[in-house]
């Protein structure tokens, strides 16, 4: 990523050379995934997801397109049964797909449709790739100077939209809950630590207790659904109805390729997949991973298409699968 929060193919070069490797199967796919993540940390799952795909096209040797739209589906498939951001994953890749494949390709052999096809994977990644710097600069007037923030989770948006908030000199501190049962809160303090900012780790279950000390919440976001609620890592969901029960500001920061053509009602309606990803049947000892968040919990999303109501996202969500 580079210095000003934009994911470039420039920034990724030295990456990509030491990720030099042959995709002949699936599980090659998941482990350059993998590997990606692995190298860059910042880097979202999703764009790592939607370069992974890139490059798989690029070696593929489908002599169809049929063929190679299988092969992808399986792919994604593939990348979608890890255990990193499961919702971000799936929507990035469904809308890189129809964006690649969405018009003709009027080629004279399939060789020459595999590059175009490439030529718009690379055109998808440059736009998706600033959203983060789009979405910070649409939060930062409302951070306050002297204000405290609560945040949740280790949001790659979210710390982009802190670092540039503290350059720009204004005084801030963080509560950063522990975000079990992976404790990205410890990591989070770490990034941010990094930038001057004092960050405050809180265990999840003093939520409710640091409430009224706090200003407003950020949180990121791995999916948003079609009613304008989010799915997002497990405590989200009780975070924010302390918040609305506080009358606390609950903003979401996230990427309009996390927008899902999904309408969950409950918990239960959040597929198995996304909260459990690596155990498909999960015993009742079994924790999710993730929660849904219902609109009626959240004050505004900051996206890289504007700032919207969640009543405004449905119409957004069309468009872009339209």
């Amino acid at each position: 990523m580079d210095d000003d929060g934009t994911e470039t193919a420039q920034g990724n070069l030295s990456a990509e050379n030491q990720l030099t490797v042959t995709l002949n199967s699936y599980e090659d796919c998941k482990n350059y995934f993998k590997r990606k993540l692995e190298l860059e940390p910042m880097k979202s799952n999703a764009i790592a997801a939607i370069e992974t795909l890139i490059e798989y096209i690029r070696q593929d040797k489908s002599e169809t397109l049929s063929e190679l739209r299988e092969k992808i589906n399986g792919t994604i498939d593939c990348l979608t049964k890890t255990d990193t951001a499961v919702t971000s994953v799936a929507s990035g890749c469904e809308l890189f797909l129809r964006f690649i494949t969405l018009t003709s390709l009027d080629q004279p052999d399939f060789q020459q449709c595999r590059i175009v096809l490439v030529n718009r994977g690379q055109l998808f990644l440059k736009e998706v790739s600033q959203s983060r710097i789009k979405i910070s600069k649409l939060c930062m007037p409302f951070i306050s100077d002297g204000a405290t923030i609560l945040v949740h989770a280790r949001s790659r948006v979210v710390i982009q939209l802190l670092k540039d908030v503290a350059a720009t000199k204004k005084r801030f501190s963080v509560f950063a809950t522990e975000s079990r049962p992976d404790c990205t809160g410890t990591d989070l303090k770490q990034s941010l630590s990094e930038y001057g900012i004092p960050t405050t780790v809180i265990l999840d279950a003093a939520v409710g207790y640091i409430m009224e000390k706090v200003d407003l919440i950020l949180v990121g976001a791995e999916g948003v659904v079609e009613s304008g609620g989010i799915i997002n890592k497990i405590g989200t969901y009780q975070m924010a109805v302390m918040a609305k029960y506080c009358n606390k500001p609950f903003y979401v920061l996230v990427e309009s390729f996390k927008f899902v053509r999904l309408y969950p009602l409950n918990q239960h309606d959040v597929p198995n997949e996304w909260k459990y990803p690596t155990c498909p049947n999960p015993a009742p000892s079994e924790h999710p991973l993730v929660d849904y968040t219902p609109p009626y919990f959240i004050t505004l999303l900051f996206t890289d298409l504007g700032v919207l109501t969640p009543s405004a996202v449905s119409d957004e969500l069309i468009k872009l699968y339209s």
